[in-house]
């Protein structure tokens, strides 16, 4: 790669950038000269320090150029560019790493992933063409066109073990027995029934959700409160033998 040379005139154009510069900027906000950097040949960048506030560590970049045999600067391009340590916007993210549970509402679609590695096919074909295997799904009404792979029960297992239904939550750390013995839980079908099961008592803060067996709270259909001891009063006592002035 052939070297740039270094050019004299453009070194010397500090005023013409710091000119160009400050016609961009905020007023005020054109600091200290950081330096030169030659592009290429009879074109180089000057760099000027941002002390606007809001944009700590930035620089003003002006790139100047001139003709061959000509001493005339003129400006080419004028930026704010990043220094080291400037303040920058997050690293974009695609919706599928920064969707959180709880984001979607009413109205809201997400985009169909056709290669989830949570889901699998619905069904498995088994015929020459596979329309009577889809068929006879669809009938038995189980003709959705994913399901969850294992991966993706293992992953929604471990989230929901971990999360506010599972035993290291704090009504289930102070609870006085497990869902696994309450007459309120409605165990779930397939490969999770030895783990989950639904809550269906109205007083619990489970209610309608998908609880482990080792979760619990206060509202154990089989557990009660204890019964404070009853209030004994003694009756009063007359006494005839001592009389009373008045």
């Amino acid at each position: 790669m052939p070297t740039v040379k270094p050019d004299a005139t453009l070194k010397g154009a500090v005023d013409v950038a710091r000119e160009a510069a400050e016609s961009i900027a905020e007023r005020g906000t054109v600091g200290d000269h950081l330096g030169m950097e030659i592009v290429e040949d009879r074109v180089a960048t000057h760099y000027f320090a941002c002390t606007a506030t809001a944009y700590p560590g930035w620089r003003w970049a002006i790139t100047v150029a001139r003709v061959p045999r000509s001493r005339t600067v003129t400006v080419s391009e004028t930026n704010l560019v990043p220094g080291d340590g400037a303040l920058l916007s997050p690293q974009w993210l695609p919706y599928a790493d920064r969707l959180a549970p709880g984001d979607i509402g009413p109205g809201d679609v997400t985009p169909k992933v056709d290669d989830d590695p949570l889901l699998e096919a619905g069904f498995e074909a088994t015929g020459v063409d596979g329309d009577e295997d889809a068929a006879v799904a669809w009938e038995l009404g189980l003709g959705r066109p994913r399901v969850l792979s294992a991966e993706g029960r293992d992953v929604a297992a471990q989230r929901w073990y971990d999360g506010d239904h599972g035993p290291n939550a704090p009504v289930a750390q102070k609870a006085p027995a497990p869902c696994s013995t309450c007459g309120f839980f409605i165990p779930m079908a397939g490969a999770l029934r030895p783990f989950f099961g639904v809550c269906a008592n109205a007083w619990s803060p489970s209610d309608g959700a998908v609880v482990s067996l080792d979760h619990g709270c206060g509202a154990h259909s089989e557990v009660d409160i204890d019964a404070p001891e009853p209030e004994v009063i003694a009756p009063p006592v007359l006494d005839d033998n001592e009389l009373e002035r008045v």
